[in-house]
């Protein structure tokens, strides 16, 4: 075991809390759901980058390159000033859903390069220019922009020319569970001389003004260099400095005349420090040298070329020399996290990929946070705060009244969505799996706890509406991860979490069942479902042809859920009987869906359209007029996902489970015919569970495996590009509704104009793709072939394309013939820079023809998935 492992063992069994600190800090709260108390629900507006200066936060923190406790008491985080800005650079900026063309987007350039799932050695790199920040220039010009158009980002504005900009690299190695080492290295990547303030930061967050706790706690200047940091739940820390610096103490306290004009006594606010410096405010910062807000102003000359390193301890022991073992310690915990990495890397041995796959890892790490919402407090106001507005009570989240959420969390992205989301968060598991399985669980078994999950079974899909419906993914994510820990753990499962985690999922199962099956037939109008604007309609909407949407790919979800259920059973069966009959009962529920999927109700009517081979939602119309909606998109291969395969060694160990079968099978053979050929045994007596029997299965991967339609030079399509020359046209009552393939930005504005599944490549469901084809093989082994790419010629086992797939995917990423990445597409700077072309970006989605990132540029979240899928090509 390397050092490190140890580390998550002590931290696992409750030893030593090693993650008592990490990078648990937003980069983002202001624009949140949480710190909204408008009247309209407009919350990036309600606090706006500009306000977050001066305005307390109720909720949470933000920061860039920060880190804080568990609990989010006291937070550490960088700011820097070129002395050329407007406001000193606090936190990172970036654009409203109001002001960019394609929806909210970070203006920044900022990487995770490292991180031990302890977060014993944590590495960013943030790029601040010299030149004053744009701001104005990127809004004015993004809000100028169509949707057609691409974006305008910061190196748009030619701020990186010349290289005048810093790099600045901040660096955290713990040499115990409170005793943090912190190297910041500023390099000036241009030729001349450059002047920064660095401007390292420590404050408590505001727990004090809301009226239910009074205790506040403090911060003061005791010697030269080392403030004395109090918290009663914390104890006693000190932030030493190595170098000398200004030490500027305020309050984290709003201040109200700035932001709302109104009369207040003299006082040192949130804002304080910026004023002092910017403003040249001296009564801005209490000449006492006390607060609830501190920085450390170190005013840099940096020549052209050179760089500077500072060096600080945030601790809990009282150290005559602090910085006398500094540079020991950190060497150490850099090599502990390259043994850590080398261990996991054992199959990865090209350097780029190693590269791709460590940052990747870091970035799933780095955006863990602390997130607090008590939606009780949160609808009815504190008590010393004006009351919130009547219609919040009925309004968003309203009916969430129970859940109280205070917990570290797997974020999709710290900017751009600094909330978790109940389906992102399944797939984060995945690759967080593979560093933390105790981590991983942990995240899982959050979501079903009682101040989590609604009282009727519901999971909580994200703040900006609880009650929305995401893709039932959970229960996929809980046996993966199991299954990936019980293989590191060398057979060994742990059946308390599976077992826990099953009864839990049982009430979300029943929630499905009574809420999204319409008619009580099997079919299901899940509604949104993750996909966002990937069909003819805004599916969460009432329809404008009223009546329902019977979905293809909503009831291939609950197919799937119904198998990873029934496997799940049957791994708890094996030592308790009593299991055995809810595996029954999951595998006869998935038999229905699949008969129901085929006749819908009463109707002679299927979700598979036999003369395109393909799988369509079904428009119900009030009439009971039955439309197939011809939409070749992700809808139609959600069927895929929907497989099992058995051993046949379970019917032996399962006596009551193959009773059961038998005869069902036996008295239903419609059924059975419709799934597979069940009493046909596959590759070592293997059978096959699945939506797609293998005829029907090749039809379906030949539209899929076509590069005329879904499979590009980077993975899956989520929309055919067979609709770029023949887009699909719904008309009624003179109305028309348009689904074209468009690669890159869609151009409709459901959903905000920020999402869009017409055509680019998203890592979630290729890599349930990818994962379902290997099930596949498993059953048919290695003489059931199919052609790839579809009019090729070639023919490849179904377990060659699903590493094809993986390769495509990660093609995206890795440097191609000419040292270039598609990721970063025809951007020079980031393309053959040598400070920026190893830096990855981990994006939202994936431009469907060039593989260029798109959305979310840090939403390591799902896309992190690449650490995974670069293994599994070696395995």
């Amino acid at each position: 075991m390397t050092p490190e492992h140890i580390r998550l063992e002590e931290s696992n069994k409750g030893l030593k809390k090693w993650k008592l600190f990490g990078p648990y800090l937003a980069e983002r709260q202001w624009g949140t759901v949480r710190e909204d108390y408008s009247a309209n629900g407009d919350a990036w507006n309600y606090i706006t980058h500009d306000k977050a200066r001066s305005k307390a936060y109720r909720w949470g923190e933000d920061g860039i390159g920060g880190i804080c406790d568990d609990r989010q008491l006291l937070c550490f985080a960088l700011a820097f000033w070129n002395k050329k800005d407007s406001i000193i650079k606090e936190r990172m900026f970036g654009l409203t859903n109001g002001e960019a063309n394609h929806g909210e987007d970070v203006k920044e350039y900022y990487y995770y390069l490292d991180s031990t799932p302890t977060h014993s050695y944590m590495k960013m790199l943030y790029k601040y220019p010299q030149q004053a920040f744009p701001y104005e220039q990127l809004v004015q010009e993004n809000r100028r922009r169509g949707k057609q158009d691409v974006e305008y980002n910061l190196v748009d504005t030619g701020i990186f020319e010349e290289n005048k900009y810093f790099d600045i690299f901040v660096e955290y190695a713990k040499a115990d569970v409170q005793d943090i080492l912190i190297q910041i290295t500023i390099h000036n990547r241009g030729t001349e001389e450059a002047l920064l303030h660095v401007l390292p930061h420590i404050w408590f967050r505001n727990t004090w003004s809301w009226g239910y706790d009074p205790y506040k706690p403090s911060m003061f200047l005791t010697n030269r260099d080392i403030i004395d940091v109090k918290h009663e739940l914390l104890g006693d820390m000190y932030l030493y400095c190595e170098t000398a610096g200004q030490e500027l103490f305020c309050e984290n306290e709003t201040n109200a005349a700035r932001l709302y004009g109104l009369p207040q006594d003299h006082g040192y606010y949130k804002d304080g420090i910026n004023d002092y410096l910017v403003q040249g405010q001296h009564g801005a910062v209490n000449p006492e040298k006390r607060g609830t807000k501190a920085a450390v102003n170190y005013e840099l000359t940096i020549r052209g070329g050179q760089s500077t390193t500072l060096k600080l301890r945030l601790t809990n022991k009282v150290l005559k020399k602090p910085f006398r073992d500094f540079d020991f310690i950190f060497a150490t915990c850099l090599k502990e996290a390259d043994d850590f990495y080398d261990k996991l890397h054992d199959k990865v041995t090209d350097a780029d990929e190693r590269n791709v796959q460590r940052q990747a890892l870091a970035g799933m790490l780095w955006t863990k946070q602390f997130y607090y919402y008590d939606v009780p407090q949160w609808l009815n106001g504190d008590p010393t705060m004006p009351p919130p507005p009547p219609d919040r009570k009925k309004g968003r989240n309203s009916t969430w009244f129970h859940l109280n959420n205070a917990d570290i969390i797997s974020m999709p992205d710290k900017w751009e969505y600094p909330w978790y989301a109940a389906w992102d968060l399944a797939f984060h598991c995945i690759p967080l799996a593979m560093v933390d399985p105790h981590f991983a669980k942990e995240q899982l078994t959050l979501l079903t706890c009682e101040w989590y999950m609604h009282p009727n079974g519901q999971f909580p899909a994200y703040e900006w509406n609880f009650s929305d419906v995401n893709p039932p993914v959970h229960a996929w994510a809980s046996w993966r991860v199991y299954r990936m820990e019980q293989r590191i753990n060398n057979g060994v499962g742990d059946t308390v979490f599976l077992e826990a985690i099953f009864h839990k999922l049982l009430l979300n199962f029943t929630w499905w069942v009574n809420r999204k099956d319409k008619d009580g037939n099997n079919i299901f109008q899940g509604g949104f479902l993750g996909l966002d604007n990937i069909g003819v309609f805004d599916r969460s909407s009432e329809l404008p042809t009223g009546g329902h949407i019977e979905q293809a790919d909503g009831t291939s979800w609950m197919a799937m859920y119904s198998l990873n259920l029934m496997r799940m059973a049957l791994e708890l069966a094996k030592t308790n009987s009593i299991y055995q009959n809810l595996a029954t009962k999951f595998f006869e529920h998935f038999l229905y869906i699949a008969g129901a999927m085929r006749n819908i109700g009463e109707l002679d009517f299927s979700l598979w359209d036999e003369e395109d081979e393909f799988f369509y939602d079904v428009l119900h119309l009030p009439s009971n007029k039955q439309i197939s909606l011809k939409v070749r998109s992700m809808v139609g291969l959600v069927p895929l996902f929907a497989v099992e395969v058995l051993d046949h060694d379970i019917f032996e160990e399962m006596p009551e489970f193959t009773t059961r079968l038998k005869w069902f099978l036996e008295y239903r053979p419609d059924l059975a015919n419709l799934i597979s050929r069940w009493l046909e045994p596959g590759k070592g007596e293997r059978h096959l569970l699945s939506l797609l029997r293998g005829h029907r299965m090749k039809r379906l991967l030949r539209r899929m495996l076509d590069e005329t339609e879904f499979l590009s030079e980077y993975g899956i399509r989520a929309l055919s590009r067979y609709h770029l020359e023949h887009p699909y046209v719904f008309n009624n009552n003179g109305s028309s509704f348009t689904v074209k393939y468009q690669p890159g930005e869609s151009d409709t504005y459901m959903f905000g104009g920020n999402s869009n599944w017409r055509g680019p490549i998203w890592f979630p469901v290729n890599y349930l793709i990818i994962e379902s084809l290997q099930r596949f093989h498993q059953y048919y082994g290695d003489d059931f072939k199919v052609e790839y790419p579809t009019h090729s010629g070639n023919y490849l086992t179904i377990h060659d394309i699903a590493v094809e797939l993986a390769k495509r995917l990660s093609r995206i990423f890795l440097k191609d013939a000419t040292g270039k990445r598609p990721v970063f597409a025809n951007d020079p700077k980031a393309q053959n820079d040598p400070h920026f072309r190893d830096n990855i970006l981990f994006y939202e989605y994936f431009h469907g023809d060039n593989g260029s990132g798109l959305g979310a540029s840090h939403q390591t979240g799902w896309t992190g998935l690449i650490a995974r899928l670069l293994q599994m090509i070696k395995e």
